[in-house]
């Protein structure tokens, strides 16, 4: 691989290959080649500074120059990322981190470049382009190696110390530096990016730095019993770094990644999902992990409060209805188009409600909720009592069915905050759950004995297992078991877990593999019992990402190539879930 031509922005990589740095406000998508082709700013749903992940111009790239190969790792239990490139003169790297936790206004990207074992030459280009690419740098100044500007609206600025050189094209403008770095050498760069007028002052390297290392400690658990500790370290990092302070955990840092080359599947995932949010507070009560089990109990009680029986499926990181979609006026990561804003906001997700009473229920449990807690619980159940009976977009966020998996969730969610020390009414909850099972197996029982995805679709459904998991029905319910086999024998191939059957053609062709059901099929197996193939998916799923870790929402099991936005923070929740419950001895 060889450093791209002068002042040219970079070209976009195969998505196995970006990492993400995160400080909990936003997050930073970077490339192989040094490429920071992605970043918002001042939070995650908020214009972009950095776009070439989408065929925008605006990048920060730290790149040696020659021939190179590229590695990287995350150090352990944080979202600190080192890039690695071997060059024919020796090994440099680039130690990179958003100081964390992050400043709702201010973000400080912190490039400590090192000269390993030889001399290095890099070429260093900052270029951003806010307003998704529309608005250059201007306002340029430098002072003692401190440069400033302004980019659009917001205030910028970049302590890089000498031999920047600032160029101007077509109205844009770009600083560079040629580096040249003796064998054991380093030199910091610290970019500072905001919505209010900075301070007098920039930040000093070593303290960033400090700070955010002891920072990352205490925010992540060891993960010491359960599977596959330093990676579920990982996932717990990620989802930590997607938290903002504001309680809120997006669903992914990026938006408009395409699921399916020209197949029109692109959305933009930078906001909270209340599902996903479940999702994340259920595995972290599972781990014990408190920190961030309340964020998520937190965010969905505000909403419930709030919205009650208008509950959104997703929301901004603060609390926010969604945008509309609407087109980019850029080209968009290859094989897809680019928007921002979602058309989910339109839509009505009953199973949001059954997630949101057993992330309840498990924070009761642990006494982790509080009154304002209980009473969100209330008002899900009476929600579910209003509106079982409507048909919703369900958890594909699709066609308005009476999709079982969404009211078999419901059930699920009634049940356990019947369950809860404060419920305050449990028997008519327990009533109103077995209804809603008795009322979905009349109607959407296959007569093979499993669930159908409704009424009027037969087929099974990745989702379906789910039922079993939560406990709508028992785990060793005839339906449960059924609904298993079926699901194995319909919707796997190879090891890979697929959502549900788009049509004839062959199950790789229609989608990616669903790395979320993945994990699903290994918390299955391992409630019947049979823990050695709960362990062999839990590999296999795990493995479905490129050397940075993380994971996707689909995975192309034929190229082994992710597929959709990065990361997906229900994947991440999913494998902390399975790492945890597979360590345990008893199902």
């Amino acid at each position: 691989m060889t450093a791209g031509a002068q002042r040219q922005p970079p070209v976009p990589h195969v998505l196995r290959e970006y990492s993400l740095l995160a400080d909990g406000e936003r997050g930073a998508i970077v490339g192989p080649c040094g490429d920071i082709a992605w970043l918002c700013a001042p939070r995650w749903d908020s214009p972009s500074v950095f776009s070439t992940l989408i065929g925008g111009a605006g990048h920060y790239t730290v790149c040696p120059v020659g021939r190179f190969v590229w590695g990287g790792e995350y150090e352990d239990g944080s979202m600190i990322w080192h890039s690695r490139w071997v060059t024919e003169q020796g090994i440099v790297e680039s130690r990179e981190a958003l100081a964390y936790p992050g400043d709702v206004h201010r973000l400080i990207l912190l490039r400590r470049l090192a000269a390993v074992n030889a001399p290095a030459t890099l070429r260093v280009q900052l270029c951003p382009r806010g307003d998704y690419d529309s608005e250059a740098l201007t306002d340029v100044h430098q002072r003692k190696g401190v440069w400033t500007g302004r980019v659009g609206e917001l205030w910028l600025r970049w302590s890089a110390g000498d031999g920047v050189r600032r160029h101007t094209d077509n109205g844009s403008v770009e600083l560079t530096l040629d580096l040249e770095l003796a064998a054991g050498d380093r030199r910091d760069l610290v970019l500072e990016i905001s919505d209010e007028a900075l301070p007098d002052e920039p930040p000093v390297a070593d303290s960033m730095w400090s700070g955010t290392e002891s920072s990352w400690r205490r925010a992540v658990p060891s993960c010491e019993q359960m599977l596959a500790a330093r990676d579920t370290r990982l996932s717990f990092a990620v989802l930590r770094g997607l938290t903002t302070a504001s309680d809120g955990m997006v669903a992914a840092a990026t938006t408009s990644l395409p699921e399916r080359a020209d197949a029109g599947r692109n959305y933009d995932y930078r906001y909270v999902w209340i599902r996903d949010q479940c999702y994340a507070g259920l595995a972290a009560a599972a781990a014990r992990h408190h920190e961030l089990l309340d964020s998520a109990v937190d965010f969905v009680t505000a909403r419930l409060l709030a919205d009650t029986d208008q509950l959104s499926p997703a929301y901004t990181v603060s609390g926010e209805r969604i945008p509309q979609a609407r087109q980019l006026d850029l080209p968009g990561y290859p094989g897809g188009s680019n928007l921002v804003g979602n058309h989910v906001a339109d839509q009505f997700q009953l199973d949001a409600y059954g997630e949101a009473l057993q992330l309840l229920a498990a924070a009761a449990s642990l006494d982790r909720a509080d009154g304002d807690a209980y009473r969100a619980m209330t008002l899900a159940a009476e929600a579910v009592t209003k509106r079982w009976k409507e048909p919703d977009a369900g958890i594909w966020e699709i066609d308005n069915r009476a999709w079982t998996h969404s009211r078999l969730t419901a059930a699920g969610g009634l049940r356990a905050a019947a369950g809860t020390r404060e419920a305050s009414d449990p028997q008519a909850w327990i009533t109103l759950a077995d209804q809603i099972v008795a009322d979905t197996s009349a109607h959407a029982l296959h007569p093979d004995g499993y669930w159908q995805r409704s009424p009027d679709d037969p087929a099974v459904d990745a989702a379906l297992l789910l039922p079993g998991l939560r406990g709508a029905v028992p785990a060793d319910d005839p339906r449960t078991v059924a609904t298993l086999r079926q699901y194995l024998s319909e919707l796997t191939l190879d090891g890979y877990a697929y959502r549900f059957r788009h049509d004839a053609r062959p199950l790789p062709e229609a989608e990616g593999s669903f790395l979320l059901c993945g994990f699903l099929v290994a918390l299955a197996l391992h409630q019947q019992g049979q823990t050695v193939e709960a362990r062999a998916w839990f590999e296999r799923t795990r493995a479905a990402c490129g050397p940075p870790q993380l994971f996707s929402e689909e995975y192309d099991q034929r190229q082994h190539q992710m597929r959709g936005n990065v990361p997906q923070a229900f994947v991440h929740a999913l494998m902390i879930e399975a790492a945890v419950r597979l360590a345990q001895t008893d199902v």
